[in-house]
């Protein structure tokens, strides 16, 4: 699974890249193990660990702190281990796997690695091939039908469904566009659980996706607060002159 963005999309990926993965990867173990030892030391991986990335990586290799959320054994047949893995970005699945073989004493190495799932897209609803898009492409260039070309190509909203969201008023949209801070009157209703320096999605009205910023206030603030800074844009996805430009005619006058 790997999320490929178009055109302003692009400013959005940090955020998908940053997201919860799956996994689902063999694991060669490389000796005999007891089924019910193997389950024991796969429950002392779950949780916050600690990992050095291998040798061969693109990242420092200095110890750091990765949370694995789950890992679920679905098949084992002779010294082979079928995993599901769940697990905070940057987590080596290899690395994780070498550790659990040093654990167990026998050693082990990843066979086979497939990613399910990343941030919001996930295999099974969202997997589409560069065939798939070739053919969607003709259908639509033939026929003028894009129903085909919507299923493979989604809107850039699907990327930051993970994201907390903040909806703001018409009136702001056109001010965040250019860069503006979101300052409270703007919101009109925010996701509960935002805290300060959460990472969030500002939204209109309709639904469209205009940035992502960075928190300055907890949620309660947001809503309560009648003035003041609430979120600071990090990146602006909607293009500016899309919503008129209120705040301008405010400045005139």
């Amino acid at each position: 699974m790997l999320p490929i963005a178009l055109n302003r999309a692009t400013r959005v990926l940090a955020a998908v890249m940053k997201a919860p993965k799956e996994y689902v990867c063999v694991m060669k173990l490389h000796g005999e193990v007891d089924i019910g030892v193997l389950k024991l030391v796969l429950t002392e991986f779950t949780g916050p660990i600690y990992q050095r990335p291998p040798l061969r990586s693109a990242v420092k290799r200095v110890i750091r702190i990765r949370r694995i959320y789950s890992i679920e054994m679905l098949e084992v047949k002779n010294t082979y281990v079928l995993l599901k893995v769940k697990c905070e970005a940057g987590t080596y699945i290899r690395k994780l796997v070498h550790d659990i073989g040093m654990v167990l004493g026998c050693g082990a190495h990843m066979q086979e690695l497939r990613r399910i799932k990343a941030g919001p897209f996930t295999e099974e609803e969202h997997l589409v091939t560069l065939h798939d898009l070739k053919d969607a492409y003709d259908e639509w260039i033939e026929t003028g039908d894009d129903k085909m070309l919507r299923k493979v190509i989604l809107p850039v909203e699907k990327a930051v469904e993970h994201l907390p969201f903040v909806v703001i008023r018409d009136s702001a949209v056109d001010a965040i566009c250019h860069g503006a801070s979101l300052a409270t009157p703007g919101i009109l209703r925010v996701e509960t659980g935002i805290k300060v320096g959460t990472l969030v999605a500002i939204f209109t009205q309709k639904g469209e996706l205009v940035a992502l910023g960075k928190a300055l206030m907890r949620s309660e603030e947001m809503v309560s607060s009648r003035r003041g800074i609430a979120v600071k844009p990090t990146c602006v996805v909607m293009k500016p002159g899309i919503y008129p430009p209120l705040w301008k005619r405010k400045t005139e006058t």
